[in-house]
């Protein structure tokens, strides 16, 4: 064979060679945005902070969740279930209910002294026409002196002694009703009509309110109105 020949042949395998180093050598493999690094990996919310502007759709989603998260355990904490307070008797009988069963407890011996205590008490029992009327005969008396009203009017006496008692609606209409309370004593009263008090209410600015006071003392007749009236006369 010519040496043309042989060095053809030669040049021809060094180009084949070439070639398959050409094949055999992997091609770069080009960054892919979408695929994490490994100090994203590691820490995840660098993560979520550099592919943030990559991926908006994700993290628009995860912030809603996140809020609402938030909200919701704002929600909770500021919101907590508290019961309601209970509700101040609405109805003639409930009132009354309401101020014979604290007069009632222990001994039966407190009294309803509470009902008039001062103005204020005054106001929450008593309709604003019987508490003006009582405020002038007040202002009649003169200083030092007793007042109108020496007994208590709640359970009729000088001693309070309620044992137990019984409310019972004896007249009850939109505007007006009459209430009568019936008590039992330890002690027996010498007049069993002292044991029953009548209660006139009126409504007053669109609540329940005692306009008036009645029974018997050692059988006698009384009001609340009348003694009140009767003062004022005397005293002006």
């Amino acid at each position: 064979m010519s040496d043309r020949k042989i060095r053809v042949r030669v040049l021809g395998f060094e180009k084949y060679f070439k070639q398959r180093r050409k094949r055999s050598v992997p091609k770069k493999v080009s960054h892919i945005s979408n695929v994490p690094k490994w100090e994203n990996c590691v820490n995840p919310t660098l993560a979520v902070a550099k592919n943030a502007a990559q991926r908006p759709v994700f993290s628009s989603l995860l912030s809603l969740v996140l809020t609402g998260f938030t909200a919701l355990v704002a929600g909770s904490a500021s919101n907590p279930a508290v019961a309601a307070p209970p509700a101040a008797p609405a109805d003639p009988v409930a009132i009354l209910t309401a101020i014979y069963t604290r007069v009632a407890k222990g001994k039966g011996d407190s009294g309803g002294g509470f009902v008039i205590e001062n103005q204020a008490a005054k106001a929450k029992y008593f309709s604003k026409s019987l508490v003006d009327l009582w405020a002038r005969a007040d202002d009649a008396t003169p200083k030092g002196d007793i007042g109108p009203i020496d007994f208590d009017l709640v359970t009729n006496s000088q001693e309070p002694d309620v044992k137990s008692f019984k409310v019972v609606a004896e007249k009850l209409e939109a505007d007006s009703a009459v209430i009568v309370v019936t008590l039992t004593s330890r002690a027996p009263r010498p007049k069993p009509s002292d044991n029953t008090i009548r209660y006139n209410f009126v409504k007053d600015a669109g609540q329940w309110k005692i306009d008036d006071i009645s029974s018997t003392l050692d059988g006698e007749a009384w009001s609340l109105r009348d003694i009140l009236t009767e003062s004022l006369k005397q005293l002006t």
